[in-house]
């Protein structure tokens, strides 16, 4: 389904790949940026898709991009806070990014070394977590769902989020392992709004997440894309994105939107941390991934949905075309956004969860 690109730019891969190494490697000779990254959140050339840090290497030889690795937007922001890690380019998820500018953690960009960005959908400019346009660039976005396989899942149980609480598929479950999401499931559950600061609705969603931990077999981040491809596990709850790869590799595997209960779509953006080294060089990476036909290849390979319409046309039409990617106005009406939390609350939830997972 994915994972093929144009002939111009398996051509321009080609080339460059001849004289430089590919993905991640180190070159002490040229300026050096260090991308903080999800896992599997770029395309890096495998299956014949498009290696894009090898793309931009090429066109800027002076430029050497160090990739480095996060699983979730909790474990990179308290990093950063706590003066662990230098880098110059990250992706957090539009509450984090909200947060981030709270506690002026990034740096203002500078827009006339990124003009690319003026393919970016108006839909996905002045944003609640970024009202002024001023600290982010959008690089995809997506929702979050059930993954479940259909050899071993009964379809008449899927009906909603409660399916992760199904004891039939005790010790098949996997859980979300950061606190915002899997506390996100549990508020949709119980009805509650999944920005409130409410103490006695978040321990409430505490307790629904303790009934919930007989069944979870373990609470994961990428660990999902093993687990489900080789059906050591039957359901867990993730990315749109991140369940079409999965898919490619376990045809069995289907995907479901609690359109009734209310699921979270989500923006994950391109950001520069306060402790950025070299922001000229960054900005240039990030207006490369702003390239429309940088982000129809890279898209197509990761499955996630692109915030630049122009890239489509340089993207499998399957993958553009996909109903789960790209799901339509009706579907997305009773999607919502997670916002930025006071501090106190972050820290309840974190807390909470902590116990959950810890069975107290």
């Amino acid at each position: 389904m994915k994972k093929i690109i144009s002939l111009v730019l398996a051509a321009c891969l080609l080339l460059g790949c001849l004289s430089l190494l590919s993905g991640c490697g180190g070159n002490s000779d040229k300026t050096t940026i260090y991308f903080y990254n999800w896992n599997q959140y770029i395309s890096e050339g495998e299956d014949g898709s498009l290696d894009v840090i090898a793309a931009f290497e090429k066109k800027y030889p002076d430029i050497h991009v160090e990739c480095l690795y996060y699983d979730d937007n909790e474990s990179m922001y308290t990093k950063l806070a706590n003066g662990g890690i230098t880098v110059d380019v990250i992706i957090p998820s539009d509450y984090m990014i909200g947060r981030m500018i709270q506690e002026n953690m990034l740096l203002e960009l500078n827009f006339d070394n990124i003009p690319n960005y003026q393919y970016i959908d108006e839909t996905f400019k002045n944003t609640a977590y970024d009202p002024e346009n001023k600290y982010s660039v959008p690089y995809t976005w997506g929702t979050v769902g059930i993954i479940y396989n259909t050899k071993y899942v009964d379809e008449a149980d899927v009906t909603g989020w409660e399916l992760l609480w199904n004891e039939k598929y005790a010790d098949k479950v996997l859980m979300f392992g950061n606190s915002r999401d899997a506390f996100g499931i549990a508020q949709y559950l119980l009805g509650y709004n999944v920005n409130t600061t409410d103490e006695a609705e978040l321990r409430a969603c505490a307790a629904k997440l303790s009934e919930q931990k007989p069944v979870v077999q373990q609470y994961v981040m990428d660990q999902v894309f093993d687990a489900m491809e080789n059906e050591e596990a039957w359901i867990a709850p993730y990315y749109a994105g991140d369940y079409l790869t999965m898919v490619d590799e376990n045809p069995d595997l289907a995907f479901y939107l609690p359109e009734k209960q209310g699921f979270n779509v989500f923006i994950d953006a391109i950001c520069i941390p306060k402790c950025c080294q070299e922001k000229e060089a960054a900005e240039k990476f990030i207006d490369f991934l702003c390239d429309p036909e940088i982000s129809g290849g890279n898209m197509d390979y990761l499955g996630y949905s692109t915030p630049i319409s122009e890239a489509k046309q340089y993207m499998d039409p399957e993958v553009a075309n996909s109903p789960i990617a790209y799901p339509s106005a009706e579907t997305l009406r009773n999607a919502t956004s997670f916002d930025f939390l006071p501090a106190e609350t972050s820290r309840l939830m974190e807390t909470l969860f902590m116990d959950v997972r810890n069975g107290k």
